[in-house]
């Protein structure tokens, strides 16, 4: 009879303390798969509406002067010798060592100007990077093509009274407004917004800038380093960061993934206590049997092997029950935690061949004693109960 045929027989006979065994190990290792594709796919999702947050690099000219605001709410300020950015200078930003690193770079030039006998904020933007970068946005019309089409924010629109193919004069030239944003609840709302070369134009300052926007917001880029790297292609401007709420978001993720990691190494334990104490029970009661084993020729090392081939058939099938009930339960939970209702889970192969591996490992483990107490056993001592 081959070790093999011995062990499954053995199984069989055994239904179910090996189900116990099964369940216990099938619960640990699904524990481990639910915890870690959703810590994945969350991190994922995260990264994903990161960059669809917009700018998180602010460049500005340097200032000598405090703005006096509050919660949106402006009561002025003063400043000195105010500078302006060349918009020549922006191309130095493509330069810096992480240049892979960004996605879109919006210069704004921004100025006061009277359309209707309104006193309006007019900003011009690169249309194609600004609607890059602020995905969020909900245009009624269409997207400006030329340079005389405008997009209005929402209570802009309202003051103004007009509505997308409706026609705005500025300084005596006639413009379109192609669209209308959909309300933001930010200072886009009060926003008249043209191309960037007639923006220029009509304020009066061809070739500059009043601030750029830079998004590079991605798991993997080091905002801070990029910080000093503009920085340092452009010293006559101020570069800071804008991470309050990514940075607020990563830490509630990486709490949530330590305190994975923790409760997986509390199941993953007990579900190799499990298996060591069944497995010492299922040795115990086959002393006789190992006894007999002994007598007819087997040696401690088939024995073993006997011990270890039941333990690792468990395990695989544990593992793979493991994983699939551990990615259901992924799939069920993901909805509830997710940052946003289209997170998708992610599918790796990786795990699976993980979550069977660890199976098989902890299973090894846990039955190594109990293989090396069975094949240590007396013959005459087992044969005696017969």
């Amino acid at each position: 009879m081959q070790l093999h045929t011995i062990s499954i027989n053995n199984l069989k006979r055994r239904k179910t303390k090996m189900a116990f065994l099964t369940i216990g190990l099938m619960v640990g290792i699904a524990t481990i798969v639910t915890l870690v594709t959703l810590t994945r796919s969350m991190s994922s999702d995260i990264e994903r509406k990161m960059d669809e947050f917009g700018a998180n690099i602010l460049i500005t000219p340097q200032s000598n002067g405090l703005a006096m605001n509050y919660g949106g709410i402006s009561l002025g300020g003063v400043t000195f010798d105010q500078r302006e950015i060349r918009e020549e200078d922006l191309a130095k930003v493509k330069t810096i060592a992480n240049h892979k690193n960004i996605s879109a770079v919006s210069p704004k030039v921004l100025g006061g100007i009277t359309i209707n006998n309104h006193d309006v904020l007019l900003v011009g933007v690169h249309f194609e990077s600004e609607l890059k970068m602020k995905q969020w946005w909900k245009v009624f019309g269409t997207e400006p093509k030329s340079d005389h089409d405008l997009l209005l924010g929402s209570d802009a629109a309202k003051v103004l009274n007009v509505s997308p193919g409706d026609s705005l004069t500025i300084r005596g030239e006639s413009f379109t407004v192609a669209g209308v944003l959909d309300q933001t609840g930010s200072q886009d709302d009060s926003l008249v917004f043209a191309s960037l070369p007639k923006a220029q134009e009509l304020l009066g300052k061809e070739g500059k800038i009043t601030l750029a926007e830079v998004a590079a917001l991605c798991s993997g880029c080091p905002i801070g380093d990029m910080v000093t790297q503009i920085a340092e292609k452009l010293p006559d401007a101020k570069v800071s960061a804008i991470q309050q709420v990514v940075e607020g978001r990563l830490k509630a993720l990486n709490q949530f993934k330590r305190f994975s990691y923790a409760m997986a190494s509390v199941v993953v334990f007990i579900g190799s206590l499990i298996v060591f104490v069944t497995m010492m029970g299922s040795v115990n009661e086959r002393t006789t049997e190992i006894g007999v084993f002994r007598a007819i020729g087997f040696r401690k090392s088939h024995i073993m092997r006997i011990i270890l081939l039941e333990a690792t058939l468990v395990s695989l099938l544990a593992g793979f029950l493991g994983y699939a009930v551990g990615m259901g339960g992924a799939k069920l939970a993901l909805p509830f935690m997710a940052e946003s209702q289209n997170a998708h889970l992610i599918w790796d192969t990786g795990i699976a061949f993980g979550s069977i591996s660890l199976a098989v490992v902890l299973g090894l483990l846990a039955s190594l004693y109990p293989a090396l107490h069975a094949s240590r056993m007396d013959p005459t001592e087992a044969l005696r109960a017969l």
